[in-house]
């Protein structure tokens, strides 16, 4: 058995194997509702609702959505931050049969136009605040109606009182038009109970969206399996157990803020402290005041907060699981917050993960009792991985690099509209098996240990070596005066590329051209030449992507752009 699957050794009381019901994601919370129909289900900016309240709002909506029309296989279009609309619409839709495509609410018109048109959403539900970002495409797609929702929806009076005197009152008005919708006029609507729709759980059900393997946004396309089978594998890494409670900071428009952070909770009678806009004095408050057992989060989340005096000064004794995913987690970050963990009366590790919108999100993670450096941890159970010579489906042996491949029951059913993207991607090897071909660049390790090291499509050619910025980006964040670096390829007539950094410091005001030369000296030591950057920019903060990764494209681009060259789409 360890054979084909050397990292089991390394399980402890994680189960190799999970029971998987057949249910939609509806039935799945249902269930929760059921057994624990006075557990507290999630609690936003202090309105709370138990489970037994949480059913009876999803099916409330589901019998007003159903009213207006919607139906089985309908598409809509969330656009909503980690609020109880986001929740409640969610599971309404799932168990309507429809299919919710999310996004992220601060995309642009032109995003928003291009998402709605590619799920061919009939319906959208968005915040009022960025209906204009709606208004301004709608009548370019297939939108019928637009559900809008105020923030102050689900807070208390006075809290709500409080909101609008500060935000709300900013908010432009939204025009009359019959198309919009209020979320509190659609729930007071007198509409017929209905029942669930005869769904199968492994028909789409939701759609999420990834860069692919060429860079354009593909419409990754999951059901209620996917996700169901994603929450019990995350119970099982916790244990996640009925009443505790996560910090539901990664937004639900993401797999690992879906998946993770909202759905594993809400299948085993958890609560869900919702987070609907991200700063860390925000979660460092929220750790100190609701005491979550676990904390999911980007690395700059965990950055931000060990310097985070609220934070450094909290009780972290009630945290039992924190994890780390969608970037690089660098070694400083990682021994800087546990240290803040262990001296403020917590023992919990911050894990590091693996995983990718084509199976959810999370697929690997650091088991409790190991950590070796640069690993992203071992297969979730039920979860295969295996690392592939570049190219072929040849599996590479241990240590050589390849391409990252993964199996199991959380993978997509494939990009919508995209048979070649999808027939790219999933495929059977010779083993039988539908492998996830990830795009990702890695190795395994003799002990099935997964190493990360970047997506093919980044790679760097220089004077026709490859160079992968990873490499370079991890030597630059050892260094001791740098917070974060991106490393990426400018267009070189000598070399095709040459090797530019950004780095934003510890101390901006060392930046400077000492600090450029000592930098490239220590890269020097400590890289192979030709990985080794020519020029270094420091810059007191790198752009980031919406879910907190760097956002070297956007470096890239203005790259291109100071040279008058047009960037590659």
């Amino acid at each position: 058995m360890y054979e084909k699957k050397p990292w089991l050794k390394f399980y402890g009381d994680v189960p190799e194997s999970i029971h998987y019901p057949r249910l939609t994601m509806y039935d799945a919370v249902k269930n929760s509702a059921t057994r624990y129909p006075d557990y507290r289900a999630y609690d936003f900016l202090g309105r709370t609702a138990t489970y037994k309240e949480l059913l009876a709002e999803i099916d409330k909506c589901a019998d007003a959505l159903a009213a207006q029309g919607l139906r089985k296989g309908d598409r809509v279009t969330i656009a909503l931050p980690n609020t109880p609309h986001a929740v409640v619409s969610f599971y309404a839709l799932n168990k309507l049969g429809a299919i919710a495509s999310m996004i992220h609410p601060l995309s642009a018109p032109r995003e928003i136009a291009f998402y709605m048109k590619l799920s061919n959403s009939t319906w959208a539900i968005a915040l009022d605040a960025f209906y204009g970002r709606f208004g301004e495409i709608i009548q370019d797609t297939n939108a019928k109606r637009i559900l809008l929702t105020r923030i102050s929806d689900y807070l208390s009076p006075l809290k709500g009182f409080a909101y609008n005197l500060v935000t709300g009152r900013k908010i432009p008005p939204v025009p009359k038009d019959p198309m919009i919708l209020w979320w509190k006029d659609l729930l007071n609507l007198p509409a017929p109970t209905m029942e669930s729709a005869d769904l199968d759980p492994t028909d789409l059900a939701v759609i999420l969206y990834s860069g692919g393997t060429t860079g354009k946004p593909k419409a990754v396309m999951l059901s209620s399996m996917s996700f169901n089978c994603l929450g019990l594998q995350t119970i099982a890494q916790g244990p996640v157990r009925p009443g505790d409670s996560m910090l539901a900071v990664l937004p639900m428009f993401h797999g690992f803020g879906l998946g993770v952070c909202i759905h594993s909770m809400l299948m085993n009678g958890g609560e869900c402290i919702l987070v609907p806009r991200f700063t860390a004095d925000t979660v460092a408050s929220l750790i100190k005041s609701k005491r979550p057992h676990f904390v999911a989060g980007v690395p700059t989340l965990f950055d931000a907060l060990i310097s985070n005096p609220r934070f450094r000064t909290a009780d972290l004794s009630c945290l039992k699981g924190v994890f780390s995913g969608g970037d690089s987690l660098p070694r400083r970050v990682k021994d800087a917050f546990e240290a803040i963990v262990k001296r403020n009366r917590g023992t919990a590790q911050l894990r590091e993960g693996y995983g990718l919108a084509e199976a959810v999100s999370a697929c690997t993670v650091m088991p409790k009792t190991e950590y070796r450096e640069n690993s992203v941890g071992v297969p979730f159970s039920d979860m295969m991985a295996k690392v592939v010579k570049i190219g072929t489906e040849e599996e590479a042996g241990a240590g050589e690099e390849g391409e990252i491949c993964v199996s199991g029951p959380t993978v997509m059913l494939g990009y919508l509209n995209e048979p070649k993207e999808t027939a790219s991607v999933l495929r059977k090897h010779a083993d039988g098996r539908v492998w996830c071909h990830t795009g990702d660049v890695g190795s395994m390790d003799s002990d099935g240990f997964v190493y990360f090291k970047d997506r093919m499509k980044r790679l760097i050619k220089v004077s026709g070596f490859g160079v992968y910025p990873s490499q370079i980006e991890d030597a630059l964040n050892a260094h001791p005066d740098v917070a974060l670096s991106c490393a990426i390829g400018v267009p070189d007539e000598h070399q095709i590329q040459r090797i530019k950094a950004f780095v934003a410091l510890i101390d901006p005001s060392k930046g400077g051209p000492e600090m450029e030369r000592k930098l490239i000296e220590y890269c020097q030591k400590n890289l192979i030449k030709w990985s080794c950057p020519k020029e270094i920019e420091f810059r007191s903060e790198l752009p980031k992507t919406r879910v907190g990764k760097v956002a070297y494209k956007e470096l890239e681009q203005q790259e291109l752009e100071k040279l008058g060259r047009t960037p590659n789409r």
